[in-house]
């Protein structure tokens, strides 16, 4: 289903994913499933800072670039951005990992915000972050 959701969508991301997953499974590889499973976050985590290291090693953007980025409210906007996402994720990692029950919940959300809202599938990291703040300030209210 989300194969053909994600087709119909346009979403060659997700496309991809779920095929693999499906070929994966079709072929009674489940160790592979659950090694991709076990360790999938942390290698996707590695690959997306490689690629946004990449401008910095190939000089596309310099130091003096990251400097100037403290000089506009734009600038200084992606900044805070880029430490809510970068904490918030954080923190959805260590949610999935203590509440597994909260996974098809995210999952849902997740894909519905790809496939609605021509999103991207980072979500259920910096979802789980917002879920975890959100129940802590519920819990610190009670």
């Amino acid at each position: 289903i989300v194969l053909l959701l994600s087709i119909l969508g346009s979403n060659t991301s997700v496309a991809y994913a779920a095929a693999i997953v499906l070929i994966l499974k079709v072929l009674g590889l489940n160790s592979v499933l659950h090694t991709i499973g076990a360790n999938g976050i942390n290698w996707g985590i590695i690959l997306l800072t490689v690629a946004i290291l990449v401008p910095v090693a190939t000089g596309d953007i310099t130091v003096q670039n990251m400097i100037d980025s403290f000089k506009s409210p734009l600038g200084i906007v992606a900044v805070i951005a880029g430490i809510l996402a970068a904490a918030s994720g954080g923190y959805g990692v260590q949610l999935l990992k203590s509440t597994p029950e909260v996974v098809s919940a995210l999952i849902i959300g997740t894909m519905a915000g790809v496939f609605f809202f021509k999103g991207i599938a980072v979500g259920p990291l910096i979802a789980g972050g917002f879920v975890y703040l959100i129940m802590h300030i519920l819990t610190a209210l009670k």
